[in-house]
């Protein structure tokens, strides 16, 4: 048996297979806990490269992790299969390989980022173990490991979110990440537990097969919606996402960007590979692009009056999930009707697609920039900083393009998947489309006021001996402007090879159903 089959359960072994690995490799000094940090995560990136090849070639992977005929018998008579179901479609692995990247750009930021500091063992092993759970989430088939990989992701997040642990402010982000998580957490616990006392089962290909909508399949639906919203910093209950953002280190943020699109892809599989057309009406497709717009407009509001810099892209990022979320919206809008699918509805989710990979990477590289700010001037606070792109060239020139691509300025990747937006908003509520518009226009007035004031203007004499950052960081950054750039350089490409097998691959329920099932698991 080739190698390859292993695939899917590799991505996710090799990350966990590091954590536990860390301290260890942190006993034996400097060199090789950062030689263990960046190499696992570049695997881990290749290993996701190379099983999103694999589906788009052999289609949807299924791999089943415990003995597919062992069952535990239990006093009652009932037989369970122990096994965990992970099923891979192009989706699936385009969100892997997008959040792998992030995870490895970010692991090299912190190799020079984090030396000041002590108890870095730790730190790289719930590095690990929130990539571990951010690529389970994505991977996994089944409701319940769904459930136990946010898990995973989210305990790794309140250490990391709280690394800095002399912070006060650092404390009370995880405190407060910890207590919105675990409520979302339950909710989506409680959610599992209806659908699996229904259907007597938790694969998500199984119980959409049999899904009827019912009272109890309603209620799981809004835990489920809710949960999800709140874990993807969705406007009104983004009130974690700023104080998150900003306290946990730039590297650790990079990551939770990620992390937190793992969630939104979580709110995607439900709707369409799961409920998909039996949602019926319009009131679920409309309590998204409510959603959708009132983050997107929230969040820009509250970013452009922020003076901290990373609290500043943090609001920036709950704006940015609305696109994502009207894309979402939209689709869903569009399935119960053919017609209305193929004139706009496929575009919405391409534009939705298209815009998570390009959130992920500007935005991850956005809080790069600003630790990269932070660990040379010693400020995150705007006011006082000024003249840096003197003494920092290659982050000014990374950040100008991490912010132009935010931003939507054609030609580049920000400025497409806007583009596949507005259009299929504009055929069902033109109001969305101006609505969307306007954040991008506030988008761009607030980084161009991060612009002018931190790296243009007269230099502060406090900041005189600031320096560009060391190799390390520059490398993490350029990762992601690398595929910034390649993105805007290759946009038909990158539709036709990321995003349409993507986008086709979630709205074909029946496709995700039929490669369980067809396949007697």
């Amino acid at each position: 048996m080739s190698w390859h089959v292993h695939l899917p359960a590799l991505v996710i072994a090799v990350p966990l297979l590091g954590a536990f690995i860390a301290p260890v490799a942190s006993m034996l000094g400097k060199v090789a806990r950062n030689f263990w940090l960046v190499g696992v995560s570049a695997l881990t990136a290749l290993l996701s490269v190379l099983l999103w090849q694999q589906v788009l070639t052999s289609g949807t992977a299924i791999y089943v992790m415990g003995a597919e005929a062992f069952n535990l018998s239990l006093p009652s008579g009932m037989s369970l299969p122990i096994r965990i179901i992970l099923e891979v479609d192009a989706f699936s692995a385009f969100m892997a390989v997008v959040g792998s990247i992030a995870a490895f750009a970010g692991a090299l930021f912190s190799t020079n980022y984090m030396e000041r500091f002590s108890g870095l063992d730790k730190f790289a092993a719930l590095y690990f173990l929130l990539t571990t759970g951010m690529l389970g989430m994505v991977l996994t088939g089944d409701l319940f490991n769904f459930f136990v990989f946010l898990e995973i992701a989210s305990v790794a997040s309140f250490g990391l979110v709280a690394f800095w642990r002399d912070r006060p402010e650092a404390i009370e982000a995880s405190f407060k990440y910890m207590v919105v998580s675990t409520i979302g957490a339950m909710m989506i616990l409680i959610a599992i537990a209806f659908l699996y006392g229904r259907y007597n089962a938790v694969s998500m290909a199984a119980v959409a097969n049999a899904l009827r909508l019912g009272y109890a399949e309603k209620i799981a639906l809004v835990f489920l919606i809710i949960a999800l919203a709140m874990k993807c910093g969705t406007v009104p209950m983004h009130m974690w996402t700023p104080d998150a953002y900003t306290e946990a280190p730039a590297g650790v943020t990079c990551l939770l960007i990620a992390v937190s699109q793992a969630s939104l892809y979580g709110l995607f599989r439900v709707c369409f590979s799961i409920y998909g057309a039996s949602l019926g009406s319009a009131v679920v497709p409309w309590t998204i692009i409510i959603l959708g717009v009132l983050s997107m407009f929230i969040g820009v509001s509250m970013a452009v009056v922020q003076k901290e810099i990373k609290r500043l892209m943090a609001y920036h990022s709950v704006s940015q999930i609305g696109y994502m979320l009207l894309g979402l919206g939209v689709g869903l809008l569009a399935l119960s009707d053919p017609q209305a699918m193929a004139d706009y509805g496929f575009t919405a989710m391409k534009g939705g697609i298209y815009h998570l990979i390009n959130y992920t990477m500007y935005k991850g590289l956005l809080f790069l920039t600003a630790g990269a700010l932070y660990y040379a001037a010693g400020s995150r606070n705007l006011n006082d900083l000024g003249g840096l792109a003197r003494t920092m060239p290659y982050t000014t020139f990374m950040f100008v393009i991490a912010a132009a691509a935010i931003a939507g300025l054609p030609p580049f990747n920000g400025f497409v998947s806007k583009l596949l937006i507005y259009e299929s908003t504009f055929a069902v509520y033109p109001i969305l489309s101006i609505m969307a518009l306007v954040t991008s226009v506030l988008t761009l007035a607030s980084f161009v006021k991060v612009f002018q004031t931190a790296f243009l203007g007269p230099a502060k004499a406090k900041l005189a001996q600031v320096k560009e950052v060391p190799p390390g960081m520059l490398l993490g950054m350029s990762v992601l402007t690398i595929v910034i750039i390649g993105l805007t350089l290759f946009p038909t490409w990158s539709l036709s090879n990321l995003v349409e097998p993507a986008a086709k691959a979630l709205v074909n329920q029946a496709g995700y159903i039929s490669a369980v099932i067809g396949g007697g698991l």
